[in-house]
């Protein structure tokens, strides 16, 4: 499951200045807008283009339900693309992120100490640089695997570590993600 790709698209939803189109008619109107042409809107959420024309004429109003979501999440997927990527821009520039998890975390460490993963849940801010890599990971289309190992090495230097004065050789492993958010 796309946890930490979701988040961080969740975090992107918390900077809108304005709501998404709350009709379904309003949503088609901003994807034709969007993709310029009803055929391609068409092809996106796999119906005819004629259920496409319907939607933007207000002839139709209430998608089924299995619609209604793609609709929705293709509207929120395309909204204020300038909005999110300032936001993003400043996070891997200047304020970094906050993660915020529940999650089972495991170590690598010294022989005589504990390796047995436990559930914690942490929030902490980690500064722009892992902001920066978070980011450029996701819009590269990177495994969620990859994600997470980014995470996981903000988490170990800065909460485990505390910024490389402690434990030196430690390792950490961030599995079984109850859930995770972030905020820029």
């Amino acid at each position: 499951m796309p946890e930490i790709s979701d988040g961080l698209t969740r975090a992107d939803e918390q900077n809108f200045t304005r709501p998404i189109p709350k009709s379904a008619g309003a949503q088609m109107r901003f994807l034709v807008r969007q993709l310029k042409s009803t055929r391609e809107v068409a092809a996106l959420l796999s119906i005819s283009q004629r259920t496409v024309e319907r939607y933007v004429k207000d002839q139709i109003k209430q998608p089924k339900p299995a619609l209604a979501a793609r609709l929705e999440s293709e509207v929120r997927r395309r909204w204020q693309p300038l909005v999110r990527k300032r936001a993003r821009a400043k996070a891997a520039r200047t304020t970094g992120l906050v993660i915020e998890t529940r999650a089972r975390f495991g170590f690598t460490a010294a022989p005589g100490s504990t390796d047995d993963g436990r559930m914690r849940r942490i929030t902490q801010h980690l500064p722009p640089e892992y902001a920066e890599r978070l980011f450029a990971a996701q819009e590269a289309g990177a495994a969620e695997d990859r994600l997470r190992q980014i995470a996981a090495e903000g988490l170990q230097e800065i909460y485990f570590k505390d910024h490389g004065t402690r434990a030196q050789g430690l390792l950490v492993e961030f599995t079984d993600i109850d859930y995770v958010d972030f905020n820029f």
